[in-house]
C-alpha cells in the first residue's frame, strides 16, 4: 500500500473503547510501516505527534498495522486507531 492519503485523524485508542469495538476495528489488520505512519501523524495531526513525544524513539512502532480505513500505530503499548482517506 502507498501511503499517499488525503486526510488523517485520531478515532481513539485500545484504552477508551471495548473489546468488541477493538475486534471489529483490528480486523483483517496486516503489518504497516510505522515510520511512515509517523512521518503522517506529524503532517496530519501534529498535536498527536508532540503530545506522544514522536521526536524520540519508539520500540513499538514496528508493531504497527492497517485496515482498508485505519492505520493503528503503536506507541508505549497503546493502540492508536487512525482514520485515512
Amino acid at each position: 500500500m502507498i501511503y499517499d492519503i488525503k486526510r488523517l485523524e485520531y478515532e481513539c485508542d485500545c484504552t477508551s473503547i471495548s473489546i468488541q469495538k477493538w475486534n471489529r476495528l483490528m480486523e483483517d489488520s496486516v503489518k504497516a510501516n510505522g515510520s511512515k505512519i509517523k512521518s503522517l501523524i506529524k503532517k496530519h495531526i501534529p498535536s498527536l505527534y508532540e503530545s506522544l513525544a514522536l521526536n524520540f524513539y519508539n520500540p513499538y512502532q514496528s508493531n504497527s498495522v492497517r485496515t482498508k480505513t485505519h492505520f493503528i500505530y503503536i506507541h508505549s503499548g497503546i493502540e492508536y486507531f487512525l482514520k485515512f482517506e
